[in-house]
């Protein structure tokens, strides 16, 4: 149940694109929610990349887990701000179902191939796509008919655009911020992923604990607590205790900011959340510089870590030489994208038949179409 005033009151939702009647005992947002969690598009994501593939260990955190560790945060966050939480919880579950394989990586080099030909893909506004267009589930519409509140912060959680920018998404608001619930979703994301990053780096033997205490200020002071409390408990399991402690530090200042920042303002409704000249959910000052401090250690040690880029690279050369051959063969595609590909540009149909590949099914395509492994079978 939302308290702040500040907050989305999902019965004055603008509603869904085709509208259906009330569900008897789940509101609007709780439905949209359960909507993202039964689609392909999310389970898919139980085979994507999170920073290691399978092909290094499946041991790891992927898409999947990543995507339930943000939305347990951010859902915790909303309730402590007295937002909406299913509202909360339906933009964390759907906030990564627009990656394609392989990660931030692949997306880049999907991204470099649209360019090509004029245009581009990010991941956002592909997720976008996929529920409003891909995913077919229902005899009355198309999509998934999420409300307009998740779709807009599907697009528009971790980024403004500018109305010129994007005209495909001008029924968005582009001139007003988002509600605070999707202004969440962001930050949390960054929480979630510089402590899980630091624990897999960590278990894979390529994040050094004396590094981390030595370069990122926030794990050391703490490390310096739970060591001073535990003197003799395992050195592991001490740099995992810092690690929980840095996560609830995080969290705990992003609700305080953001609250006093909604407070400060005077904020008496979620549309003048929407009116505010900047996004208000952010960490202080003194936190962000501590969560850059961290980004910046995970990409230097962990990110361009010789294994984890070999690995990588590898893996994105697939892509490469896949999409390639499909811009070649498009009829190889299956009979959907396959038509697709002779009424739309074809360039756009491969891109969207590969962002919806897991990362293993890539593989097995490539193997099959590209080198001719005719032991690859098909997904």
């Amino acid at each position: 149940m939302s308290t702040a005033p500040y907050a989305i009151d999902v019965l004055h939702s603008r509603g869904r694109r085709y509208p259906e009647p009330p569900h008897p005992y789940r509101n609007a947002f709780a439905r949209d929610r359960d909507r993202v969690i039964h689609s392909r598009a999310f389970r898919r994501l139980e085979a994507k990349t999170q920073v290691f593939t399978t092909r290094y260990s499946d041991h790891f955190r992927n898409r999947l887990t990543h995507t339930l560790e943000v939305a347990q945060i951010a859902r915790t966050a909303a309730g402590a701000l007295g937002l909406h939480t299913d509202l909360t919880e339906a933009l964390a579950l759907a906030h990564d179902i627009g990656h394609p394989p392989f990660g931030h990586a692949g997306e880049r080099r999907l991204d470099e191939w649209m360019r090509r030909f004029g245009d581009h893909f990010e991941h956002n506004r592909h997720a976008l796509r996929i529920v409003e267009h891909f995913e077919q589930r229902y005899l009355d519409f198309p999509g998934l008919n999420l409300s307009f509140e998740v779709r807009e912060g599907i697009v528009k959680h971790s980024r403004d655009y500018a109305p010129d920018e994007a005209p495909d998404l001008a029924e968005y608001l582009l001139d007003l911020r988002p509600p605070l619930e999707a202004q969440l979703i962001d930050p949390v994301d960054e929480i979630a992923y510089n402590v899980a990053d630091a624990d897999d780096g960590f278990e894979a033997r390529l994040v050094d604990p004396e590094d981390l205490l030595a370069e990122v200020a926030l794990v050391a002071d703490l490390y310096r607590e739970v060591d001073h409390r535990y003197p003799d408990g395992r050195r592991w399991m001490k740099f995992t205790e810092a690690l929980r402690r840095a996560l609830d530090r995080m969290v705990t200042d992003l609700i305080d900011n953001t609250r006093a920042a909604a407070e400060a303002a005077g904020f008496a409704s979620a549309d003048d959340v929407r009116r505010a000249p900047v996004r208000l959910a952010s960490f202080s000052p003194e936190m962000a510089a501590q969560v850059h401090q961290w980004k910046r250690f995970l990409t230097s040690r962990l990110y361009e870590n010789s294994a984890v880029v070999e690995d990588r690279s590898r893996s994105v050369e697939a892509l490469d030489r896949l999409f390639e051959f499909l811009l070649d063969h498009p009829d190889t595609m299956p009979g959907y994208f396959a038509d697709q590909a002779r009424r739309l540009p074809p360039h756009r149909v491969v891109c969207d038949y590969i962002a919806g590949m897991t990362d293993s099914y890539l593989l097995k395509l490539y193997r099959e179409r590209v080198l001719g492994d005719d032991r690859a079978c098909a997904e």
